[in-house]
């Protein structure tokens, strides 16, 4: 289960490289092995599209079974809404028994904090909003709990086209704990050729583009932009 990163060859590990250069086999999201395509001239590629998780994990799983050795790809870090957790989940109960091994990588949200500042320097939450697989009611829990505790959070799958209330919902509860004035960056396709990062706030934020490929990082009531630099402070003296 190999971690590629947000998309530019430079963020990739040379673990991840040299554990899809050993690999026979190479699964994954189709716009994920386009992104690697550099990395895989030779190999079989065992292609599919979105929402089709488990079928790629029980492929991967079973060409491995049969003596392969497979890289099974997710972009960002496997363990980190990728595939890791569904591929243990599925060997187990299906019985396959391999060798499995997680490579982790360059996660969208240090991704994004890298090109924008420190914005994760202290204490801070990573939720998806996507309620495909969770109640939207448990992700709203989620959202209060972290806006009262004053963590930064990164908000994942934040607005897509079927989905375009969940973000107005997230930013009304955060709104409720934290001033308008705080800092929110914003990273579309990072680490890619369409890359964009925008810096605005709390209030403005929701006038942005924001799609599936973007990570939105809200700061908490000590973050601030330095020198156009989204901050949240430590606590070191100054």
């Amino acid at each position: 289960m190999v971690g590629i990163g947000p998309g530019e060859p430079l963020d990739r590990t040379r673990r991840a490289e040299e554990a899809i250069a050993q690999s026979k086999v190479v699964v994954g999201y189709r716009r994920y092995l386009e992104m690697i395509a550099d990395l895989t001239a030779g190999k079989e590629l065992i292609a599919s599209g979105m929402t089709q998780e488990i079928e790629r994990c029980r492929q991967a799983l079973g060409r491995a079974q049969q003596g392969e050795i497979v890289a099974l790809i997710s972009s960002g870090d496997p363990g980190i809404y990728g595939m890791a957790g569904l591929a243990i989940e599925l060997a187990a109960a299906e019985g396959f028994k391999i060798p499995l091994e997680i490579i982790p990588g360059v996660t969208s949200a240090n991704a994004a904090a890298g090109k924008l500042g420190a914005p994760l320097m202290l204490d801070y939450a990573a939720i998806s909003l996507s309620d495909l697989l969770v109640p939207w009611g448990i992700i709203c829990d989620r959202l209060e709990a972290v806006a009262a505790a004053d963590l930064v959070v990164a908000l994942y799958n934040p607005r897509s086209k079927k989905r375009t209330k969940q973000l107005a919902e997230a930013a009304a509860i955060l709104r409720k704990y934290r001033p308008g004035t705080t800092p929110v960056g914003i990273g579309t396709a990072v680490g890619t050729d369409g890359e964009r990062m925008v810096r605005t706030d709390l209030d403005h934020f929701l006038k942005e583009q924001v799609g599936m490929r973007s990570i939105v990082l809200v700061g908490n009531r000590s973050s601030k932009w330095v020198e156009g630099w989204f901050i949240t402070p430590r606590g070191y003296r100054v």
